[in-house]
């Protein structure tokens, strides 16, 4: 029986193919592709612009939105130029450390926006239902601890992916059916047993963006609960205006999620293509939709965007 040096034993490629089975129609994807990652790009840019020179933008709502920008920057810029390449040019290729970089960035993007979104979850409820309080309770101390927690819980159930890759021995041939690496899809391409990989990579991540999004669930209830106890018909119509933005954002990015887990799970009957069509649509079309929303259902951010183009 053959043995590996797992601890030495590095693959020098991969070969990303993009979307199988629909190769004659990559140059007509890719179009539409790029010009959404280019209104993500500008949209999320403007926002970060407008959030750093706008003093009155200084509040801690605002700072989880422009943290929540530049992640879907990061994640827009880790895999589009890539697939971009492979639309226009055919298939490509990744270096082992390069797939791993990708993989990483794009694991760690989609956790810590599920985390994000549960701080601005968080933010909203203690604006609504103790605003008497709200400086003293998010303070800037506060939000900082945040900060470091939802970095230092997307890198610490992320980087675990990477050793479980670097420990597997590949000795097949090397081609992705995608246009970007990511954990399953490669350590699929193993000659060794994966089960550690499948485990770790559905049930880790799994759980934790369920335990995101059952604290927004109550973090919500509690919102409309003292949303409907207001006296003034108004005041709850002012309340949950505060929330619009960040539920739509909230619907776009668990809705495709779940979507594609289900589909992964019970779709057995849906073409492959389609699962990786719809998984490279998640990550441009929420980045770039996002910015829309917050600038045209935030007062504050539309009357900047408005002086910034149409100086009075």
């Amino acid at each position: 029986m053959a043995t590996f040096n797992l601890s030495s034993f590095n693959p020098g490629f991969f070969i990303l193919l993009g979307i199988p089975g629909l190769e004659q129609f990559h140059v007509w994807i890719g179009i539409p592709f790029f010009l959404i990652y280019l209104v993500a790009f500008a949209g999320n840019s403007l926002l970060l612009y407008l959030i750093f020179m706008e003093r009155s933008l200084h509040e801690p709502m605002f700072f989880f939105l422009s943290m929540l920008a530049a992640t879907d920057l990061i994640l827009c810029n880790t895999c589009v130029p890539k697939a971009s390449s492979i639309f226009w040019l055919g298939p490509q290729p990744i270096t082992f450390p390069g797939c791993l970089t990708q993989m990483f960035f794009l694991h760690f993007s989609f956790a810590v926006d599920s985390a994000i979104l549960l701080a601005m979850a968080f933010d909203r409820y203690v604006a609504i239902c103790f605003p008497l309080r709200y400086a003293t309770i998010l303070t800037r101390q506060i939000v900082t601890k945040i900060v470091v927690a939802i970095i230092s819980r997307s890198v610490c159930i992320i980087f675990p992916c990477v050793f479980l890759l670097k420990r597997l021995p590949f000795c097949r041939a090397l081609l992705v059916p995608h246009t970007y690496c990511e954990h399953i899809g490669i350590a699929r391409l193993a000659c060794a047993d994966i089960s550690i990989n499948i485990w770790y990579g559905l049930a880790v991540p799994v759980m934790t963006v369920m335990s995101d999004l059952i604290l927004i669930g109550i973090s919500y209830t509690l919102i409309l609960r003292a949303v409907f106890n207001l006296p003034s018909r108004d005041a709850r119509q002012k309340a949950l205006s505060t929330c619009g933005s960040h539920v739509c954002v909230i619907l776009m990015f668990y809705t495709p999620a779940i979507f594609s887990v289900l589909a992964h799970r019970f779709g057995h009957n849906i073409p492959h293509s389609f699962h990786i069509l719809f998984a490279n649509l998640y990550i441009v079309v929420p980045a770039a939709i996002n910015p829309l929303i917050y600038g045209v259902r935030t007062k504050q951010i539309r009357d900047k965007i408005k002086l910034l183009f149409f100086p009075e």
